[in-house]
């Protein structure tokens, strides 16, 4: 029987500011996640681009990158270009979820949301490829922004062979995005396998909703400095 991971609230996350679980709850595949802190003000995008167990050590240098909100004017001032971006990708991809989650935006890509993997296979297909080249359309428009992607499967088969193509499904929507115009520096790529999953395994449904890939959208400190700048009057 496939352990069952314990789910780390976001509430929890908040009071533990600051502060990192030693548990090895997922595998992160990439071994250079270890070693930062978590920001509580940055559990809510992480829960959402992950799913659940954010409170783990190894998404700690993933939250590094995604960072802490940005307040008061400043805040106001990225809030005000990331609604433009998420609006901008809403519209040309009507059945992606698009949210809007502190300084970021998250989007969801599952099976019935224009990205999607034959059984067992890792590469874009053609249905694919065109929700990506209108993702990308837009994310050009905008080089202030850093991308995460990560990979999920559902619970069928086995652990690690579900990690290593969640992991390759992960790569291959980054490379594609980096075909499109998309900096390669401007992306993270992380994989989780079946360990986080957002719905029960238990239905075709769920598992639909778990064979997925997430894209985190977030301001990179080039955006932050100059709302910051700006918020003070230039100074």
């Amino acid at each position: 029987m496939k352990s069952i991971l314990k789910n780390i609230s976001l509430v929890a996350m908040a009071v533990a500011v600051l502060s990192m679980t030693g548990c090895e709850a997922t595998k992160n595949a990439n071994n250079k996640q270890k070693g930062a802190v978590i920001g509580a003000t940055g559990g809510a995008i992480l829960g959402a681009i992950i799913g659940n167990n954010v409170g783990s050590g190894n998404n700690s240098e993933l939250g590094a990158v995604i960072g802490g909100v940005v307040g008061g004017g400043a805040g106001v001032l990225i809030g005000a270009k990331m609604d433009k971006q998420a609006q901008e990708i809403s519209q040309e991809i009507p059945g992606a979820k698009v949210e809007r989650v502190d300084d970021g935006i998250v989007v969801t890509f599952d099976e019935n949301s224009g990205v999607y993997f034959d059984t067992n296979k890792s590469n874009i297909n053609a249905a694919s490829k065109a929700t990506l080249d209108k993702l990308a359309k837009v994310m050009v428009e905008y080089p202030q922004t850093n991308i995460i992607v990560a990979g999920h499967t559902d619970s069928a088969g086995q652990d690690a062979y579900n990690m290593t193509l969640s992991e390759k499904r992960a790569n291959a929507v980054s490379d594609y995005l980096v075909v499109d115009g998309i900096s390669r520096g401007r992306l993270t790529t992380v994989y989780y396998g079946e360990t986080q999953p957002v719905a029960s395994n238990d239905t075709p449904e769920g598992r639909a909703q778990n064979r997925r890939v997430t894209l985190g959208i977030l301001p990179n400190a080039e955006m932050k400095e100059e709302a910051i700048q700006q918020s003070n009057g230039g100074q």
